[in-house]
């Protein structure tokens, strides 16, 4: 891209990328902390993983000010206007993966008490890790300008997807063969739903990647293999044999 004659204005610019950037780095540490501090149930940890949250917030709000300003003032058209909204877009997903961060480290000080299924965490485990993984991957696409990469994440969201459908099955089975599992599985089952979400928002930023390099957003349906809403679970019926 050719700097402007103005080089202030490529300054801004390049402010807004590096405020992603940071936003980014502050979700990626976050949902790792989050998840550590539920792996091994530790409230000390979960509540400073929380607290980091508002630092992406301020950081949401510097950029929202600074685009307001940019436009304002440079009047941006073309591919400077599409990278202002574009930013604008990005850094109001990264916010929301940040929410969904503090809300698996609230689940994580409700369970500090009690014994998890090693296997559920490890379930939930390998769902953070491919999450944070398509999280970086979308990030350094952006920062690249790499739309194929942007849509090889947005392609795999389906594989994530179908690490939550695995997960909440598992979890039925619990509940349904103790009901002392059932306050434990759902907030087990929050966390899941938050990792799930966080792939949703980080779809979102590799389509925005795509409209940021081509102009147009991707075409075709976007990929999804969430297949638990169609589920139905049919307790025993009441006074048969077991």
């Amino acid at each position: 891209m050719q700097g402007h004659t103005v080089k202030s204005f490529d300054a801004d610019l390049s402010e807004l990328d590096q405020k992603i950037a940071e936003m980014g780095g502050h979700c990626e540490r976050l949902l790792a902390e989050a998840f550590a501090a539920l792996e091994r149930r530790d409230p000390t940890r979960a509540l400073a993983a929380t607290s980091a949250d508002k630092t992406i917030d301020a950081l949401d709000r510097e950029l929202q000010d600074l685009a307001v300003l940019i436009i304002a003032r440079r009047q941006p058209m073309a591919v400077d206007l599409r990278h202002v909204m574009t930013v604008i877009k990005i850094a109001s997903d990264l916010e929301r993966i940040g929410d969904l961060a503090k809300n698996i480290a609230k689940r994580a000080v409700a369970v500090a008490h009690e014994a998890v299924p090693k296997s559920l965490l490890s379930g939930l485990g390998h769902m953070t890790d491919y999450a944070l993984s398509q999280l970086k991957d979308v990030l350094d696409a952006y920062a690249g300008r790499d739309a194929d990469k942007a849509m090889d994440v947005w392609r795999e969201d389906a594989r994530l997807d179908m690490l939550y459908n695995s997960i909440f099955r598992e979890m039925l089975t619990y509940m349904m063969e103790d009901p002392r599992n059932i306050t434990l599985c759902t907030h087990l089952l929050f966390g899941a739903k938050n990792l799930e979400r966080i792939g949703d928002h980080t779809t979102n930023i590799a389509e925005n990647v795509h409209f940021l390099v081509h102009g147009t957003m991707p075409d075709g349906t976007r990929p999804k293999s969430d297949d638990t809403s169609s589920l139905v679970v049919v307790p025993p019926r009441r006074g048969t044999a077991d």
